[in-house]
């Protein structure tokens, strides 16, 4: 009978060393595979988020974003932002957990091939490279957005007025060796011959912004909040709601209804701006209420999104006018 347990101990001992070691090679081999495969863990994926670029040229930089979503158990899915036009969407980014590339079609590149991006992930920065349009290769360097978020009770500061009336005090062309075809005539900021956007020399962070515009038929312009974030002004009466047309985030929020009134007219916008949530109010009626700016859009002065910045009116795509041009800034209060 002492035989019979003392092999039946040993084999109890035995069975739990055997699966001891099982395990630990298990545990071994699970972590080789997750420092290969950045997906196996199921731990968040570093690429995920929003990521503010910068890309170095022969003539200065420029901006330009990405964001990354996961789909389903392994797909990379996400939107990119270039130097000019919208968001357009990547359908796939490949990444091993260190390298990471991505292409899109090209928008209004002057180019037939696609735009490729490649780089690495180093903690939250990533540096890499890209084709331009002319076959060379630009380096860039994207840093995670920042969130911008905001806490407390509004409080409007005192109206400052943007515009005297009488001339361009205050402001200044973005491209000095463009055409500047923005004067003051009768009190009301005029692009007769468009050429050139116009800047605040100011910046803002956070602030409410009023105004009244007026363009022909068929033309043209934008108000970049802080510089970076384009709301469209353009004609577009009768049309559906997008986010390329007025009143909307150009290719980020879609108004809820269009709003606008027939061209030759004068109408009046409001544009709150609090951390990434803005919301608009276009000829007395809010089309866009309390949303989140997911990054820049196209034409923006720089991807610095955490900064202050100044406005910028759009002035090189068709004759616009603008007056009564009033912002408040905006401070959070906690109790």
């Amino acid at each position: 009978m002492e035989w019979v347990e003392f092999m039946t101990a040993w084999v109890r001992i035995a069975m739990l060393w055997s699966l001891g070691f099982a395990g630990a090679l298990c545990g071994t081999s699970e972590l080789a595979r997750a420092q290969q495969d950045p997906f196996s863990m199921h731990a968040p994926v570093p690429l995920l988020g929003r990521w503010d670029v910068t890309v170095k040229t022969a003539d200065g930089e420029y901006p330009s974003w990405f964001e990354v979503h996961q789909s389903g158990f392994r797909t990379l899915v996400g939107r990119y932002v270039g130097q000019f036009g919208s968001a357009r969407p990547v359908s796939e980014f490949e990444f091993d957990g260190e390298n990471v590339r991505f292409s899109v079609p090209p928008q209004w590149e002057h180019r037939t091939e696609p735009v490729v991006l490649e780089g690495r992930l180093e903690g939250d920065v990533i540096r890499g490279e890209l084709t331009d349009d002319q076959g060379g290769t630009l380096s860039w360097t994207a840093v995670r957005a920042p969130k911008m978020e905001r806490a407390g009770e509004v409080v409007l500061g005192e109206p400052i007025e943007l515009f005297n009336g009488s001339d361009l005090a205050g402001w200044h062309a973005q491209f000095a060796g463009a055409n500047n075809g923005w004067e003051a005539i009768d009190g009301v900021l005029t692009n007769a011959r468009p050429g050139n956007n116009l800047i605040t020399d100011r910046k803002f962070t956070d602030f409410e912004l009023s105004l009244e515009f007026r363009y022909p038929e068929g033309s043209n312009s934008g108000i970049y909040l802080r510089g970076r974030h384009e709301v469209q002004i353009e004609d577009n009466v009768g049309l559906e709601a997008d986010s390329h047309r007025i009143g909307g985030v150009y290719g980020f929020l879609t108004p809820s209804v269009n709003a606008a009134l027939p061209a030759g007219e004068w109408q009046r916008i409001t544009i709150r701006l609090v951390g990434r949530v803005v919301s608009v109010e276009l000829n007395g009626e809010r089309i866009i209420d309390r949303q989140v700016i997911p990054g820049i859009t196209g034409g923006a002065l720089d991807s610095h999104e955490g900064e202050p910045g100044p406005l910028m009116l759009q002035g090189d795509h068709g004759p616009v006018e603008y007056r009564a041009i009033v912002l408040r800034e905006i401070s959070m209060v906690t109790e």
